[in-house]
């Protein structure tokens, strides 16, 4: 059945519900985590709070909006936004608006406002990827190479601020992609050592990202420096046991977790929830991925499936690598857990998908 033909229907209850509910839960944990240092820093407890919660009501609006706008549209709009995203990270790069913090340039400030163009730039290439692979441009040499080639260049250009987390992320999502299509296995067989290779060479040459690696290895060793993250995550977790200590009342939150509000707010909840209340956050994550990939599979054409496919799996690996961070799974990277992590960029970007997951959900197939 052609999709024009497809009358739309309610978005996906299910989806909705699992993102409803996680975001609810971020919020809740924002305001746990971050009073202490809100308090200190600007003399409100509740300012990151009501910072998030003003974001949480813009996304609202860009999710609806999301929601009611065709998705089959996005096709004509795969390119510009692939030129826009790479503009804006040249801009990180190159132009007096960019922002540091912390040694990285991640963010650029356009009227007033702090933007991060990776997070852009992750929608930007699962959209291309979409649009290109649903042609069945891997058949034509030319037009995968455009394809990785603008891959490589959002890759290198993240990876330059640097973003090793978000590059990472990146990378796998349109690996991810590719193997939706018909290319023989030999070529992921040769290029995934590769890569890896490549890898271990790049972080073995920046001092700070091998810090991270032995910090990661032997956490207790150097618990006072480059091991302090991991360390300060398992005590929050260890002293949370099975049922937690109280919402609002984690230690590692006040000051000795760092990033307790954005990159280890899952540590946070392991504190204050226990192992159950971390529990039951997989469970609605996984609810909401199982959910974006049976969406994306019971699309009636190929590029609905591909954007579908690309949006759930650049969250899920997203996800995937902050647990594993905080867990001490992976060495620590600056990435964020999609809708309960504080942010601005991220979130409203990330609430922009899900709106795309919904709109995919209401041209689902009758029979499916």
């Amino acid at each position: 059945m052609a999709n024009q033909e497809i009358k739309p229907r309610k978005p996906d209850f299910i989806l909705l519900f699992s993102a409803v509910i996680i975001l609810a839960v971020g919020l809740i944990m924002v305001l746990s985590s971050s009073s202490s240092f809100s308090l200190r820093e600007f003399g409100d407890p509740y300012y990151l709070f009501l910072r998030q919660l003003k974001w949480i009501g813009l996304g609202i609006v860009v999710t609806a909006a999301a929601v009611f706008f065709p998705y089959k549209y996005w096709r004509k709009l795969s390119g510009i936004s692939m030129i826009v995203s790479v503009i804006l990270l040249l801009l990180v790069e190159f132009s007096t608006m960019s922002i540091t913090t912390k040694g990285s340039a991640r963010w650029i400030e356009l009227f007033g406002i702090s933007v991060q163009p990776s997070e852009i730039a992750k929608l930007a290439i699962v959209l291309f990827f979409a649009y290109t692979l649903s042609r069945r441009s891997h058949k034509k040499i030319t037009d995968m190479g455009v394809a990785l080639f603008a891959l490589a260049v959002i890759f290198l250009l993240v990876y330059k601020q640097p973003d090793l987390g978000t590059a990472i992320v990146i990378l796998a999502a349109g690996g991810a992609m590719l193997l939706m299509t018909e290319l023989h296995s030999a070529y992921f067989m040769v290029g995934v050592p590769i890569m890896g290779i490549v890898g271990f060479f790049l972080i073995k040459g920046e001092e700070y990202q091998w810090k991270r690696i032995l910090g990661w290895l032997h956490p207790w060793e150097y618990a006072t420096s480059h091991g302090w993250q991991l360390v300060n995550a398992q005590i929050a977790f260890a002293t949370g046991g099975l049922l937690g200590i109280g919402i609002g009342r984690s230690s590692e939150g006040l000051s000795y977790l760092p990033e307790s509000y954005t990159d280890t707010i899952y540590a946070v909840i392991g504190q204050e929830f226990g192992f159950f209340g971390t529990a039951f956050m997989l469970f609605c994550y996984a609810v909401l991925f199982v959910r974006g990939y049976m969406v994306s599979k019971q699309c009636p054409d190929n590029f609905g499936r591909l954007l579908g496919f690309g949006i759930t799996t650049i969250l899920a690996i997203q996800t995937a690598i902050n647990l594993c961070v905080v867990t001490g799974l992976f060495p620590v990277t600056g990435i964020t857990l999609p809708l309960i992590s504080y942010g601005g960029s991220s979130l409203l970007v990330t609430m922009f998908e899900i709106g795309i997951l919904l709109n995919i959900s209401r041209y689902r197939e009758q029979s499916a």
